[in-house]
């Protein structure tokens, strides 16, 4: 038999395969790279929030057995302790710019009743414009409070 004669066809080829819908790998792949990064997100923010804390209480630890420091010195470095840990696990617009009673108000939120406005907290707002410094006892109950914050951090 003659080939030219035979009534052959010409080869077909598949279609083209489209990029729509992809495949499920895609789509797992699509769900898992933004939960990564969320998860990521949250666990370095965990981790430095945690640290910042850590550290404040080495801090306060240091501030409350330093023998150097008299008493107006350890109140003011207890003062610009809790600022800075405010700030670092607080929003800085919510914790920098207050001052005062507004200030001891935004301590009062992490602990129960209100011990910086109403009682020995006030002592970070009233020391520098007292006449005589404030005594070993005032500033033992202060480091306590300040203590008793930070646990309440660690908590939220």
């Amino acid at each position: 038999m003659n080939p030219t004669l035979l009534d052959l066809k010409d080869i077909h080829e598949p279609e083209v395969i489209g990029w729509w819908p992809p495949a499920i790998g895609w789509w797992i792949l699509a769900v898992c790279i933004p939960l990564l990064i969320i998860f990521f997100i949250w666990l370095y923010k965990r981790l430095t929030r945690k640290t910042a804390l850590k550290t404040a209480r080495k801090i306060l630890t240091q501030i409350k057995h330093d023998a150097t420091r008299d008493n107006l010195q350890k109140l003011c470095a207890v003062s610009v302790l809790l600022r800075r840990v405010a700030i670092s696990v607080s929003p800085r617009v919510k914790a920098a710019g207050l001052t005062g009673r507004q200030w001891l108000e935004f301590l009062d939120t992490s602990v129960k009743a209100e011990p910086f406005t109403e009682a020995i907290g006030q002592l970070l707002v009233d020391a520098p414009y007292r006449k005589t410094p404030p005594t070993e006892l005032e500033i033992f109950q202060l480091i306590e409070l300040c203590e008793d914050w930070l646990k309440a951090q660690i908590k939220t």
